[in-house]
């Protein structure tokens, strides 16, 4: 058993009430220390050229959720070059679920179903990884996988500012194949539409219009027994204890809850500020500053604790200034000749002048790279060719840390200062903006090893 599986192993066996007591506030800096510590770099089998172009890649699932099941797991069964061997989720009923619907495709018996990913990532015929878990398990889950010595398929976004350039760091030593699942930059609509801005068809960028949706905020209830068949203390993994409540693991619940995500500006932001990033050519660098208002809500009556009823404006070193509010999903860039927009996720274009839906391609100084393949396609290509991927480690840390900005500036109520070069607070409250939890999430920061 590798160290990293051994520690982490330990970590789990501890009952549930005990451990509440002994480490909460620490489950991520025992996680985190233990696989970066502890792990040696593993290098597939890929990189010293075992594996034709033409051989099945194969493929291990952590999270079978909706998004897991369906998007990801759909996909990827389609794909030919890829065979999927194992799937884990601790609901046991939702891994019995993914393996019949493997085992469905294939006209076999032979995928593997686990509760517990340890055992997932022990298997050394598996090639990659997938993880389509809550989002605090996004880095642990692949900082493990890439120790297991595998490449990895994650859905966004990171927790923290802090977790998200570790990654990055890691899945650069161990020079592995990272593609963040978020699919609009193979999507003709938003490539299509940042294009143009890029092309400089609407003149000189001035102002980014980015509608996310609006979602109202959650009421708490009363704790209950834990669910047969559901590892509770594995759903919560590296984010503090806190005993079950029946909508708590609810999709449309725990994105809205701090521990385990940041609401729609981490969610929806991810997709519709990516495309806005890109149309501002400010992709690989962030902005400057950003400030922002919210509603503020009862911590006694809702378990909502993200930001709600949100309206955010960041300044970005070319003079450009996007504003992004809750409400529905739309995105419109405004120029000094004229404006484009895609109403709706995925929607209707719209512009000023009807002639620049008809431009399709694109001059060099657009410096803008051909429509993707879907994202799971990508990935999969990549593994073949050890190339970047549309959505690789840095362009998910840089697009998650934007929009951690803009939790943070909600949460503070101040104006966030930041350096994108150096990757650090600058300002009069970069001090406290480094201590606050949403870079740090308080005691369970990430430590290096």
């Amino acid at each position: 058993m590798a160290p990293f599986i051994r520690s982490l192993c330990l970590w789990s066996a501890t009952p549930s009430k005990k451990r509440m007591k002994t480490i909460k506030g620490t489950r991520r800096r025992f996680l985190v220390t233990s696989v970066l510590a502890s792990a040696p770099v593993v290098l597939p089998s890929r990189l010293f050229g075992e594996q034709a172009p033409s051989k099945q890649i194969t493929l291990g699932f952590i999270g079978m959720g909706l998004q897991g099941m369906q998007r990801n797991l759909g996909n990827f069964l389609s794909q030919k070059d890829a065979k999927v061997l194992a799937v884990c989720d601790v609901l046991k009923s939702r891994a019995e679920a993914a393996k019949k619907k493997v085992d469905a495709k294939y006209d076999t018996h032979d995928c593997a179903a686990y509760q517990d990913f340890r055992e997932l990532l022990q298997r050394d015929d598996l090639d990659a990884i997938v993880i389509s878990t809550p989002d605090h398990w996004h880095v642990p889950l692949s900082m493990a996988a890439l120790a297991a010595g595998k490449d990895v398929f994650c859905e966004k976004p990171t927790l923290t500012i802090a977790e998200g350039r570790m990654l990055q760091q890691e899945v650069d030593r161990r020079e592995a194949v990272f593609q963040w699942g978020i699919e609009d930059r193979s999507l003709i609509r938003y490539h299509r539409l940042a294009g143009w801005v890029r092309d400089g068809h609407i003149g000189e960028l001035e102002t980014i219009h980015v509608g996310l949706p609006g979602k109202q905020p959650f009421k708490k209830d009363e704790v209950a027994p834990v669910p047969e068949g559901l590892d509770w203390n594995l759903w919560l993994g590296p984010a503090p204890f806190h005993d079950y409540t029946p909508t708590r693991m609810q999709p449309q619940n725990w994105r809205y809850i701090f521990d385990y995500s940041g609401g729609t500006i981490t969610d929806w932001g991810s997709h519709i500020i990516d495309t806005a990033q890109i149309g501002a050519f400010v992709e690989d660098s962030g902005p400057l500053q950003v400030k922002g208002t919210c509603r503020e809500l009862d911590p006694e009556k809702w378990q909502t604790n993200v930001p709600v009823g949100y309206e955010l404006e960041y300044e970005y070193a070319n003079g450009v200034r996007m504003i992004a509010k809750d409400g529905a999903v739309d995105i419109r860039f405004e120029g000094s000749k004229g404006w484009v927009q895609c109403k709706g996720w995925n929607g209707k274009w719209l512009t000023s002048d009807p002639e620049v839906m008809r431009i399709s391609e694109f001059s060099d100084e657009a410096k803008y790279w051909p429509l993707p393949p879907i994202e799971h396609r990508d990935f999969l290509d990549k593994i073949k060719s050890r190339g970047k991927p549309a959505y690789h480690v840095e362009a998910g840390h840089r697009l998650s840390t934007t929009l951690h900005l803009g939790h943070l500036a909600c949460a503070t109520g101040q104006t966030v200062k930041w350096d994108p070069g150096t990757g650090a607070f600058t300002g009069e409250h970069a001090a406290d903006h480094a201590r606050h939890p949403i870079f740090k999430r308080d005691a369970r920061n990430w430590e290096k090893a």
